[in-house]
Order: structure tokens, then C-alpha cells, then sequence
């Protein structure tokens, strides 16, 4: 079966250890998501095993949503560079033009992924779909104004963001 042929029936009746494997990339480099996810089963709708994989989250405790978050990839950053992003990041990445920058632009997000990680001591996180890199790079140098509370807050709700869309594309209704 190829990674977009999945039913919610299928994924619903697989054993444990290949539902947490075809889910572990939902949420980046986190396979406890679907460890925990995977004792709820049978899930009703997609929405709702996006809802509960979202809860698990919500109630893993800072530290656990910080590994999270720190799981995630710099925008066009140097895992990019070296071809070392997930094979979902990479098309996430490719498909918002990130690896058509200019100079300019690539520079630019250097900058600002610098900036954004010494401020807040993590990667700027956001869900790319629906923007071009012009739109990224303006998102970008809004949210390095924020303060600390407010982007934890923002970069769970963009990876809550990506996983929806991550399981609407690896599951059919």
C-alpha cells in the first residue's frame, strides 16, 4: 500500500505497532502521539482522530510539547540545505517554494530563523499550506515580535495545523 491509500477502517483495525508507524509522521519526530493515540481507538472521522491526537498534546505538559515544537525544522533552515528534513517537511517546504528563494530571501530567512530562535529558544513553526514564501517570510516578521507565551501557544496551534493536514493526505474518507 502506498502511504496515500489509507482507509480510516484500515487505520482503524491495523495492530498498534503499524498504526504508530504509518502515523509517525504526523507529528514531526513525536511517535508517543500515536503510541497513545493508538489505545483510543476506533475513531469515528478523521476530525476526530486528529482531535484526539491534538488532546494528547494539549495534555502531554510543557516539556513534552517543547520537544515538539523543537522537533520541527527550521523554515528553508539547514536540515533544508543538507537534504535531512522528513519526507513531509520536504514536500510542506517545496510545495510553499521555499527551495526557489533568492539569495535574498534564503538570507532573509536565516535571519529571521536566528532571530526567532534566540528570542524564543525555538524553530518559527508554520503550517506553509495555502502560503508562498513571500507570505511566510511577512508571517515570519510579525510573529518574531510576539513574546514567549503567545508563540508556544501559536507554534501548537500551526502543528495541530500540519497534522490535520498530514492525515487528510495519508487518510481516505
Amino acid at each position: 500500500m502506498k502511504a496515500m491509500d489509507y482507509t480510516l477502517d484500515q487505520i482503524n483495525t491495523m495492530p498498534s505497532d503499524t498504526f504508530v508507524t504509518v502515523l509517525a509522521g504526523i507529528f514531526e519526530h513525536s511517535p508517543w502521539v500515536p503510541e497513545q493515540a493508538a489505545q483510543q481507538r476506533p475513531f469515528k472521522s478523521i476530525d476526530a482522530l486528529h482531535a484526539a491526537m491534538s488532546r494528547i498534546v494539549e495534555q502531554s505538559g510543557n516539556e513534552k510539547q517543547l520537544a515538539l515544537i523543537n522537533a520541527h525544522p527550521e523554515l528553508a533552515g539547514k536540515a533544508a540545505v543538507r537534504g535531512e528534513l522528513t519526507a513531509e517537511s520536504t514536500r510542506e517546504q517545496s510545495g510553499a517554494g521555499l527551495n526557489l528563494c533568492t539569495q535574498e530571501e534564503f538570507d532573509r530567512l536565516q535571519t529571521l530563523n536566528a532571530q526567532y530562535r534566540d528570542k524564543f529558544g525555538f524553530p518559527f513553526i508554520l503550517a506553509v499550506r495555502g502560503y508562498d514564501r513571500h507570505g511566510i517570510i511577512a508571517n515570519f516578521e510579525a510573529r518574531v515580535n510576539h513574546d514567549r507565551a503567545e508563540e508556544l501557544r501559536t507554534s501548537l496551534d500551526q502543528i495541530y495545523r500540519i497534522a490535520g493536514f498530514r492525515l487528510n493526505d495519508l487518510i481516505k474518507a
